[in-house]
């Protein structure tokens, strides 16, 4: 069963939660970063992506990256725009995306959990992603990155949560500047704090792991590695927990580098084989499984995989991006490992079409897929079957921001 803690947060103080609030560190690049969080001394993007304040040829995995994290950390401790919480609480975390709300609970999940398999994966994780947060945890001695855990519904969750939300002011309440509405609780009596525990001990078998696998692996590296050095806060991490009726997945699109020295009339006739292939007037976002859209030379294409060309009892096999991994990014374009392989590149829905027709127009990418998007389902039956999914399969949109909540180990 899942075993959950509260904690001592670090946190803003009210005044300044918007200012705080940033993006999480992987959702955006060093420019892009630069950008958002310039004059605003107290975006914790100065702490996520500390390299905005160091020269823009600086390796983004040097030690002057982490170290200048850590500084950051310290001043933003220093000047008042953190402080940490007297005593280990729960919190609550609403986010309102175009009208549509979900709601989880912010809280610390064993590390233990995730060795044994009671915190559930459906990813594989790079190392080289790894290490970055594995020495910035280190480096700073917090977890900044939340990962955002799912799990089946349960009634008597809700009832606690809906009941605090209800009868409580929140902590900090703001709309950020895409539109996002932010609500934070905090969860400070005994009597609530022990009634959630004990209710995720006792009905909530497993959680899932929706977003944050590198996060969520760090972590448990961090504390293998800091040995008694870590104390008992590096045996939980920081996690949402949101119930699986509340989410939503976005698609998770592609792009490739180049046809594999075949010319686009080739590509498409290979496609066939495979493929239904339709020519159609406007930028297309599948509305079905096993349907998928195509940008190549300013033309969009409707794509329908053919019945055979996967198989329909496999929960893996059957998956929309386990078929285009398949039948085209390996076997017409040479793909073979999406996690390591640099002619691949992976683009969240919530960016839109417009962002892969700009990529492949800009010249730097030869070919674009628009997929249709994972269920919460398929993510459960995966996960439970001991099964992983291809990389980058599910983007879960309104993203949890970072700096509101960290964990210090």
């Amino acid at each position: 069963m899942a075993s959950i803690s509260p904690f001592k947060a670090l946190r803003p103080v009210p005044q300044s939660a918007a200012q705080v609030a940033s993006r999480p560190y992987d959702v955006l690049n060093s420019a892009e970063a630069r950008q958002e969080a310039a004059g605003n001394a107290s975006s914790f993007l100065h702490i996520t992506k500390s390299e905005i304040d160091l020269p823009e040829n600086i390796d983004t995995h040097s030690s002057q990256v982490y170290d200048k994290a850590k500084e950051n950390l310290q001043d933003f401790i220093r000047r008042g725009v953190l402080i940490q919480e007297e005593k280990p609480l729960y919190y609550i975390y609403r986010l309102i995306m175009n009208g549509r709300s979900q709601t989880g609970l912010v809280c610390g999940s064993s590390v233990d959990d995730y060795e044994r398999d009671v915190i559930k994966k459906h990813e594989f994780t790079r190392p080289d992603k790894e290490a970055d947060r594995i020495q910035h945890m280190k480096t700073i001695r917090a977890q900044t990155g939340n990962v955002f855990l799912a799990y089946k519904n349960v009634a008597a969750i809700d009832e606690l949560i809906e009941g605090w939300k209800n009868a409580h002011a929140p902590l900090y309440d703001f709309t950020a500047g895409d539109g996002i509405q932010h609500t934070i609780w905090a969860v400070d009596e005994e009597g609530a704090i022990d009634a959630i525990t004990q209710t995720f001990a006792e009905k909530v078998p497993f959680t899932y792991i929706a977003d944050g696998h590198h996060r969520a692996a760090s972590a448990a590296k961090v504390r293998k590695e800091l040995g008694e050095a870590a104390g008992k806060s590096a045996d939980y991490f920081l996690t949402t927990l949101f119930p699986s009726a509340e989410l939503h997945i976005l698609d998770y699109n592609r792009l490739a580098k180049d046809l594999n020295g075949a010319s686009p009339e080739e590509f498409l006739d290979s496609l066939q084989k495979d493929f239904l292939v339709g020519k159609v007037d406007k930028a297309f976002s599948p509305a079905r499984l096993h349907e998928f859209g195509m940008y190549l030379d300013g033309s969009w294409y409707q794509l329908v995989a053919k019945d055979g060309s996967y198989t329909e009892d496999d929960p893996i096999g059957v998956l929309d991006v386990t078929i285009l991994q398949k039948n085209v990014l390996d076997r017409l374009l040479a793909i073979k490992d999406p996690r390591t392989d640099k002619r691949i590149d992976f683009v969240g829905g919530i960016r839109g079409l417009g962002e892969l027709e700009k990529r492949v127009d800009g010249g730097e990418w030869r070919v674009a897929f628009s997929l249709y998007p994972v269920s919460i389902e398929q993510l459960f039956a995966i996960a439970d079957s001991g099964n992983v999914m291809p990389p980058k399969s599910t983007w879960f949109e309104p993203k949890l921001r970072d700096g509101l909540l960290t964990h210090i180990i």
